[in-house]
């Protein structure tokens, strides 16, 4: 059973995840891929070992009760614990346009994997991070999850819709406070992150950040020492590794 230090980022075969997995392992850790497709988690773990990073897949679709528990029963029987979890999985559904119109069936998928699915993979994973001597936890939020921004109507905010994606992800910001009050006394540091606009297979490869600028800050939440913070919301700061965000 393996005592090297460990990591699980969730939707890991491409984009960001991938991003944050590879920079993780160059960090030394040994990295578990979340992906829901066997063959393209299996090739993005290969990838990595290529160059020269511990890193193995493990099935874990977040929306499915059953295959958490199954991936966390997997991970649990190879590592004495788990140091880091990255909650990164998340789906767009496209832009709906006006939320007087916006489908409800739709609303409620956006939550059922950005906000309960990072909820349903903590919970299962806990025991595993109580375990670690420093476990970190960082949700992969979004600048749209912000409503003190989106109610400034000089922000780009103002006129974006995605109502029930935006949604979903101030629900998974208010999660990282409650997870990170819970989870004080154990020494394990939660805290939410926004990537920022990145091109990537989510958004139809729309914004200027490259996926290695985006992971970026999530890694750098998921390495903080003793003294780092909990229970924020953070972005790239300007001179800094990583700046408050406006909840």
């Amino acid at each position: 059973m393996s005592t090297k230090i460990t990591a699980l980022v969730t939707g890991a075969n491409k984009g960001i995840g991938l991003a944050v997995a590879r920079q993780l392992g160059e960090r030394g850790f040994a990295v578990w891929l979340g992906c829901r497709d066997h063959e393209r988690g299996e090739s993005a773990a290969a990838q990595l070992r290529d160059a020269g990073i511990d890193a193995r897949a493990v099935i874990l679709d977040v929306a499915d009760g059953e295959s958490v528990r199954r991936a966390a029963a997997n991970i649990a029987s190879a590592v004495m614990a788990l140091d880091v979890l990255v909650n990164n999985a998340g789906i767009n559904l496209g832009a709906p346009g006006k939320v007087s119109e916006e489908s409800v069936d739709g609303i409620r998928a956006l939550f059922e994997v950005n906000a309960f699915g990072a909820v349903r993979v903590t919970q299962a994973f806990l025991p595993l991070l109580r375990k670690s001597a420093a476990g970190r936890i960082v949700m992969m939020s979004s600048g749209l999850a912000s409503i003190a921004a989106t109610r400034d109507m000089t922000s780009e905010n103002w006129g974006v819709p995605y109502a029930g994606y935006s949604a979903s992800k101030t629900a998974l910001n208010m999660f990282t406070v409650k997870f990170a009050k819970e989870l004080l006394a154990d020494g394990i540091k939660v805290n939410a992150v926004d990537p920022g606009l990145t091109a990537t297979d989510l958004n139809g490869h729309m914004g200027d950040r490259t996926v290695d600028a985006a992971a970026s800050i999530a890694v750098q939440l998921a390495t903080i020492g003793p003294m780092g913070p909990t229970g924020g919301f953070f972005h790239d700061g300007s001179g800094t590794p990583f700046a408050a965000h406006a909840w």
